[in-house]
Order: structure tokens, then C-alpha cells, then sequence
């Protein structure tokens, strides 16, 4: 029996060398004679080859079908998210209005420690930290010495932050919309399922090495956010001090600080 799978080519199973049975039934974990089976390939394609040669092996088929999550947005930003426990990167920032116009331009760097703790530096044209310490969302704003503290899941809900930092399905807060490829780039376009997000997508770019290298939020009054990432890290040791937040003297805070 041959395969043909999108990624690996079209492979003969009998090439693949596996251990276990053609027997589908599910052994009796205890059962004394039982016995853990291990099934593995070069890569996630392979091994879903071995299976089915294992699974299918005294079956009369002559033909196997791949289905891959690879054109579904959802699929694959959760498969990247997945992997993520830590991440840092330096970031700039470019909102447009519907008319296409730059508006805002902003640099600074993000840190996030999954899940739900994240910062967020703005540091040119003027300076603001967004910090979730896990319990407490802290926005302050230097300038006006200014707090403002909220619950974490009140303040996230489907929000790009989420989306990153956040400890539930991707699937059970976003949809899929497309999968659109843009150089080396591939966009995941997603649209929050609650009505009452503030953005009618959001967008997350894989690079050629399929590391986050952007993403993208559209606003329900047209305005698109870009944020480009550079420099980033993926589970790097993170200092949790970093996730901590203590308003500064003087600062007027706004809601429940909490114990």
C-alpha cells in the first residue's frame, strides 16, 4: 500500500519500520500482560503514516488519504501556541485608518509567560506598560500617572492578548477565516466568536521558520493594527519579577487593586 501525503511525497508503507500489531483493539492498560506500544516517524506526517500502517496493515487497501490542518487558520495558530511557553521579542507597532492612513507609529518590546502573564513596553513615541500578573490586568500610562487595574479574564476576553498569553482552546474563542500566504510569511486570519470583541479579526504571521513574526487586528471601525515582531525568543528563561506590578508614588489608581 502507498501513500501520498503533501509533505513527505508519496511513501510505500511497507518502507517504514514500526512495532505493534494490526489488532485495533484497545489493550486493557490492566491487564498484566499489557504492553505500551511506541509509534514514531522523522516527523508528525511520517507518524501518522506508521499508525495507520499499523493500524491498517491486514487490511485489502490499496489507497490512503492525508487530510492536513495546514489550511485552517485555527489549526494552525493553536499548533504554534501549542508549543509556546515563553516568548519575548521587540515589536513595532503601525495602526492605519480604513482609509489606508498611518495614524500611529510605536515601538517597544513584549514579554509573555504562558499562561496569562504578559508584558507589554511601549517605549517611542511615548511610553506605557500593560502588565498581567496572572490574577490582575495593570495598564499604566507615565505621562498622566495614571493606573488603571482590572480582573485578567474581564480585561482579555477574545483579545490578541489572550489569543498569546491565554490558557483555553484557541477553537473556543476564535474561528477561522483564511489561511493566505504573503511572501514568507503565512497569515492565520481569525474572527473572535463573541460579538462583543472589539476587533472583527485577528491575525497572527508565521515566518519561513515558523516562528510568530506579526500580527494583524482589525477594529470594528475599520482601523488596522500591524505589530511587526524582530529579535524574538521562544521558552527563554523569563525573570518573573517582570510580571509584577506595583503602581508607582503618587499614581492615581483606577479600580480594584485587590490583596
Amino acid at each position: 500500500m502507498r501513500i501520498r501525503c503533501p509533505y513527505c511525497g508519496e511513501r510505500d508503507l511497507g518502507e517504514f519500520t514500526y512495532f505493534g500489531t494490526a489488532d485495533l483493539k484497545r489493550p486493557d492498560p490492566a491487564a498484566p500482560d499489557a504492553e505500551a506500544v511506541r509509534l514514531a516517524g522523522d516527523n508528525r506526517y511520517e507518524t501518522a503514516a506508521i499508525v495507520a500502517a499499523s493500524a491498517f496493515a491486514d487490511r485489502d487497501l490499496t489507497v490512503a488519504i492525508v487530510a492536513t490542518g495546514e489550511s485552517f487558520a485555527d489549526a494552525l495558530a493553536a499548533n504554534y501556541l501549542a508549543g509556546v511557553k515563553t516568548l519575548s521579542a521587540s515589536f513595532v507597532q503601525v495602526v492605519r485608518d480604513r482609509e489606508g492612513r498611518i495614524t500611529e507609529r510605536a515601538t517597544g518590546a513584549l514579554s509573555i509567560a504562558r499562561p496569562d502573564r504578559f508584558r507589554w513596553d511601549y517605549r517611542d513615541p511615548y511610553e506605557q506598560v500593560i502588565v498581567a500578573d496572572g490574577r490582575k490586568l495593570w495598564l499604566y500610562d507615565p505621562d498622566l500617572q495614571q493606573v488603571t487595574v482590572r480582573d485578567l479574564q474581564e480585561g482579555l476576553g477574545s483579545t490578541p492578548a489572550m489569543l498569546l498569553s491565554g490558557t483555553g482552546r484557541l477553537a473556543d474563542s476564535f474561528t477561522s477565516l483564511a489561511v493566505e500566504r504573503d511572501g514568507d510569511w503565512t497569515w492565520c486570519r481569525l474572527k473572535p466568536f463573541t460579538t462583543t470583541s472589539d476587533f472583527e479579526s485577528v491575525s497572527l504571521a508565521l515566518g519561513s521558520k515558523g516562528e510568530l513574526a506579526g500580527m494583524e487586528l482589525v477594529d470594528k471601525l475599520g482601523q488596522t493594527t500591524r505589530i511587526d515582531f524582530s529579535g524574538l525568543r521562544r521558552n527563554a528563561t523569563l525573570d518573573a519579577e517582570s510580571f509584577r506590578f506595583e503602581p508607582p508614588p503618587g499614581a492615581d489608581v483606577i479600580g480594584d487593586r485587590g490583596s
